[in-house]
């Protein structure tokens, strides 16, 4: 009973991310990408801290330089005709690419969703990429970690930087790996 509950299970995994698209965000998704951007910042504030402001949103800096930015790129996820969530890379007029916020919605969770729309967007920016995730997000450490050992086997490294303008939060932790082309 197991083995068929686990077969049909990766069958509706593969179906999920055979549906799987990445693509450029435009102006036209900055709305959805904005109600994604509150999730994502509910999501984060359990580690990150941080409350909503008065009106129910979040920081968005990062998410305006997304779309306004020199050397930014946003990306949306979609399954099918569903939002799965959304990338936003940094760094793109650099040596380093940064992969600023990865966000994939709960439900799309756990069947390699996730692990296929980054590496889509790694491989979209070949060169030197850094990635960082809180010390206390397990989750996001074992995805990030996983993602860091696909892309460049043996390769890439972790390193700990304190969080810019936070000294109450613990450092981040931050992996860097080379995507090749």
């Amino acid at each position: 009973m197991t083995d068929l509950s686990e077969n049909m299970n990766e069958t509706v995994n593969e179906t999920r991310t055979v549906d799987l698209r990445v693509r450029a965000a435009t102006i036209e998704d900055r709305p959805a990408v904005e109600r994604l951007w509150l999730m994502f910042r509910h999501d984060m504030s359990e580690y990150q801290g941080g409350l909503p402001a008065a009106d129910g949103t979040f920081r968005s800096e990062r998410l305006e330089s997304a779309f306004t930015g020199d050397g930014w790129a946003p990306y949306l996820l979609t399954l099918g005709d569903h939002l799965a969530g959304f990338a936003f890379v940094r760094g793109l007029d650099g040596p380093v690419r940064v992969l600023n916020s990865f966000f994939v919605v709960r439900g799309a969770r756990r069947g390699g969703v996730g692990l296929r729309a980054v590496q889509e967007v790694l491989r979209r920016h070949p060169g030197r990429w850094e990635v960082a995730f809180q010390r206390d997000n397990a989750g996001g450490a074992a995805f990030w970690h996983r993602v860091a050992e696909q892309v460049a086997p043996g390769a890439w490294r972790r390193t700990e930087r304190a969080v810019p303008g936070r000294p109450s939060l613990p450092a981040d932790l931050w992996l860097s790996f080379t995507v090749r082309r």
